[in-house]
């Protein structure tokens, strides 16, 4: 994830004309790049955009996700990520990034109401600026 900030960094500053350019000169591979460079940010950005990564662990039911993301957007909340694994023995991992500039309260109680879901078995803040 360094070396994807350390891309991006290179990007913003203009200091290389591609990505491919900015990959190489980090080493990273552009595949590796692509997947995280909507996912990492540098901490200032993070704290300026009050973004909140979470971790979920979830059974394998069909609405499971679209309920899920009905709770995240009912608490105002902007979903710029998400990637979800391949269900294996019934559960799936889904990680989401969410904007929380517009969250209408506070993160401990969408927590709870997203602990109350039926098919959440786990959910944790994995990374976040504003709290």
């Amino acid at each position: 994830m360094r070396k994807v900030l350390q891309a991006k960094e290179l990007l913003e500053r203009k200091k290389v004309d591609s990505i491919a350019e900015a990959a190489q000169l980090v080493d990273v591979s552009r595949s590796v790049f692509y997947k995280y460079r909507d996912a990492v940010f540098p901490f200032q950005a993070v704290v300026k955009e009050s973004i909140v990564t979470l971790f979920f662990h979830l059974e394998d039911r069909s609405g499971t996700l679209s309920k899920l993301l009905s709770v995240v957007a009912a608490a105002g909340c902007n979903v710029l990520t998400i990637h979800q694994t391949i269900p294996l023995q019934g559960r799936a991992n889904v990680t989401m990034s969410i904007s929380t500039n517009d969250m209408n309260e506070d993160i401990e109680n969408l927590l709870a109401k997203l602990r109350h879901l039926e098919f959440v078995e786990k959910v944790e803040i994995v990374g976040s600026g504003a709290y």
